[in-house]
């Protein structure tokens, strides 16, 4: 058996299981029952499939603290980075305020993002009042909507822009729900998306005047495996990557040594 082979609920509570082990080094039935909600019966069920599938490096059961401690050697069977876990550390405290900071919310209107996503379906242009944070509010331009794109934390809209003659990113939020939607064919075809089409190979190193001691902990950090750090992404996302990872950020920890372009 393995872990794709459950059920979805009982291969969360495995999930959730396997990442107690491998970042709390630790777990027992309890965890399982706090966090699920579950009998005591199906905690020690889940426990004995655990068990089954981690015969490699399984956890062993200390009598006295009254739960399983990971072995030294052990695997995850679901890897997970640990932003992924940080709720198995942090545990949970109705009665104090969330030790992670709140996320900002980025609001989007359901109506205008069907608008979009029907003018990408039907291959049409379509018409949208947007403002710019740089130029402000315009008065109207027919857009080409070709796909939605993720930054990380926002949704973005890849479109060619009639009006500036080149693709450019825009973000849904900031077209006007006013607008008119109105479609229209586009009666030739548009143009290669070029930096769309084209992967970014972007090498990362520690900044520039970082001690050797603080360089080796950034290194660490984002799990360098030689001098520099590959990273791929397209070039048309490039911005949001260099904002995204804050590479021109004060107090910055990495830089790009060189970036190579290749044709996707």
């Amino acid at each position: 058996m393995k872990l794709d082979d459950l059920k979805h609920a009982q291969r969360e509570r495995l999930i959730f299981l396997d990442r107690c082990l491998t970042w709390r080094g630790m777990a027992n039935r309890k965890d399982l029952i706090d966090h699920f909600g579950i009998s005591t019966a199906q905690a020690a069920l889940d426990f004995r499939v655990y068990l089954g599938l981690a015969h490699s490096s399984p956890p062993t059961y200390d009598p006295v603290r009254k739960t399983y401690i990971a072995a030294s050697e052990h695997e995850a069977l679901a890897p997970s980075g640990l932003t992924e876990a940080f709720d198995i550390l942090a545990g949970v405290d109705e009665d104090t305020p969330s030790s992670a900071l709140p996320r900002p919310e980025r609001k989007a209107d359901q109506r205008t993002i069907a608008f979009l996503h029907q003018a990408i379906r039907s291959g049409n242009a379509v018409h949208v009042r947007y403002t710019s944070m740089s130029s402000g509010a315009d008065e109207g331009q027919w857009i080409a909507p070709t796909r939605f794109t993720s930054d990380g934390e926002s949704v973005h809209l890849r479109a060619h822009s009639f009006k500036r003659g080149e693709y450019r990113n825009y973000l849904p939020i900031r077209i006007d729900p006013d607008s008119s939607f109105e479609e229209k064919p586009i009666d030739k075809p548009l143009p290669e998306d070029v930096d769309w089409n084209t992967r970014a190979i972007i090498w990362l190193r520690p900044k520039t005047g970082l001690s050797d001691e603080q360089a080796k902990v950034v290194r660490r950090e984002f799990g360098f495996e030689g001098e520099w750090l590959r990273v791929e992404t397209r070039k048309a996302l490039e911005f949001f990557f260099d904002r995204r990872w804050g590479l021109d950020t004060v107090g910055a920890r990495l830089e790009r040594a060189k970036t190579d372009y290749e044709p996707i």
